[in-house]
């Protein structure tokens, strides 16, 4: 027997109706991204990408959690340390 992961599904006031997964908005994000560059090479695009999923992801967890930084982190699946960490970098805490 085979599962795979669900798609997710994540939607917010600010945010439109969710009608893809969310590896198809990061795709089509990505293919509007280069078609902008305009033959440009793209610079420091992996950390681009993780900063820009990274901030939301943490923001939304930690409205979902009320503020509990010990629940956010286990949700997560990272230690409350790395999790401090992560919400001083983007100046969430």
């Amino acid at each position: 027997m085979t599962s795979s992961a669900p798609d997710l599904d994540i939607s917010d006031s600010h945010l439109p109706a969710p009608t893809q997964a969310l590896h198809e908005s990061v795709a089509q994000s990505l293919q509007n991204y280069f078609n902008k560059l305009d033959g440009h090479a793209p610079e420091d695009l992996y950390r681009l990408v993780i900063e820009e999923v990274e901030r939301p992801l943490l923001d939304a967890v930690m409205r979902y959690c009320k503020g509990n930084q010990t629940k956010a982190a286990q949700y997560l699946g990272l230690n409350r340390g790395t999790l401090r960490k992560k919400l001083k970098q983007y100046e969430l805490s």
